[in-house]
């Protein structure tokens, strides 16, 4: 991340694994928000899917919607999978603010016993061959207090799978996976995350740097 980012962070890489022992399952929950999938063609399932076999829980915010998104998810079938049902905020709908507030209703929902909170939005899919190497690196940071979220790499697909951003408008990476403490919120357009106070409502460096 940015200098000015206020997160400590491990980036991983395809296929860099560390092999240790431990005896420690790490306890993994995703989570993600949703709404009008089947009206503006969200691959919501496949983005759910594509990580569901790193979770052990997983929570979906499926917002009030105007189309039958609330079954297309529980359609999915997966115990692993909790639903909330929520209202948006239209208010806050300038700059992308809403999608923040969902994200956080998801994590929020998220029970306090699992390690890592891994996100993925709507539009979003991880390929199952860096399954294995996201995994490592949850293991690997995750007796370290000073890492509090994981970046992950980008590549993003524009109008069809035959083209790829890549110039500056597009951002290289992001945090997707982070500690379950509830300091940690979504913030602005929900791209990413920070550290928040709650006696203070603006975004704090973390305690850790």
């Amino acid at each position: 991340m940015a200098d000015s980012y206020f997160f400590l962070v491990a980036v991983l890489q395809h296929a860099c694994f560390s092999f240790f022992f431990i005896f420690y399952t790490v306890k993994i929950a995703g989570f993600t928000f949703i709404r009008n999938a089947l009206l503006y063609d969200y691959p919501v399932v496949e983005a759910i899917t594509s990580i569901l076999p790193l979770c052990d829980y997983f929570v979906v915010a499926v917002g009030k919607s105007d189309d039958d998104t609330l079954d297309l998810v529980r359609g999915i079938g997966d115990p692993k999978i909790h639903v909330i049902e929520t209202v948006w905020d239209d208010r806050l709908r300038e700059g992308g603010r809403v999608l923040a507030e969902e994200t956080n209703k998801a994590f929020d929902a998220i029970p306090p016993d699992y390690d890592w909170c891994f996100y993925i939005q709507g539009d979003e899919c991880v390929h199952e061959d860096d399954l294995p190497a996201i995994r490592s690196g949850m293991e690997q940071w995750l007796n370290d207090p000073e890492t509090q979220g994981l970046l992950l790499h980008y590549r993003h697909f524009y109008g069809s799978y035959d083209y790829v951003g890549v110039s500056r408008r597009w951002y290289r990476r992001e945090v997707r996976i982070i500690r379950n403490d509830k300091h940690i919120r979504s913030y602005r357009d929900a791209q990413g995350f920070r550290w928040f106070n709650p006696t203070n409502p603006t975004p704090d460096p973390s305690p850790y740097g």
